[in-house]
């Protein structure tokens, strides 16, 4: 055997162990998705606290923070549904199990700090300290998504080192936290999602 097909070996071997221990099958488009319903929530929810509050971004109470908590559920929930929906299709496509042991270590890997970022968050604003939220949201999720990239596409984690910049970021500057909310759940994923489906979902 030449050395090619030594090295062709090698790497067919590399990619097998590689899909084996990832799942790989994430939606770029997903992702953007994703960011497209976060800029949708975020300008709900600008247009109700400017109109129907004191005019802050981190002072509302009664039906307007209600609504604005109702919002950004729906985001996740479309967010989870569009990935469930296009993740299964992606898999089927490239022939792999959507559940399995290792669809299961990345699902646990990245709820993890989600669910505890999600509690976090309820102890502060039920505080009434509403200027940490969007830091911590940004912080926690960044994390799950480096926690969880231990088991899928490894560039999961720059989006996710990216989200904790922003969120320690917004935590020293509270005032500008829904802008980088923004950014970093709505513009960060449409961009980060543009760039995965062309690298992997188009070949």
């Amino acid at each position: 055997m030449s050395n090619e097909d030594y090295l062709k070996d090698i790497s067919e071997i590399k990619n097998l162990m590689n899909k084996s221990s990832r799942f790989i099958s994430l939606s770029g488009l997903s992702g953007i998705l994703a960011g497209i319903y976060a800029l949708i929530g975020a300008a709900i929810a600008y247009y109700l606290v400017m109109n129907y509050s004191d005019g802050t971004l981190f002072i509302f109470h009664g039906w307007v923070f209600w609504t604005c908590m109702a919002v950004l559920l729906m985001i996740a929930v479309l967010s989870a549904i569009t990935g469930i929906i296009l993740t299964t299709r992606k898999a089927k496509k490239n022939n792999e199990k959507i559940w399995d042991i290792t669809s299961r270590r990345l699902l646990f890997n990245f709820l993890i700090p989600l669910i505890v970022g999600g509690l976090y968050c309820m102890i502060i604003l039920n505080q009434g300290r509403y200027g940490q939220t969007g830091g911590l949201m940004l912080i926690f999720y960044g994390l799950a998504l480096v926690s969880a990239s231990k088991y899928s596409i490894g560039d999961i984690k720059y989006l996710g080192y990216i989200q904790i910049i922003l969120g320690l970021i917004a935590s020293y500057y509270p005032g500008y936290g829904f802008w980088l909310w923004v950014a970093g759940f709505g513009i960060m994923h449409i961009v980060y999602g543009t760039w995965m489906h062309f690298k992997y979902d188009t070949k």
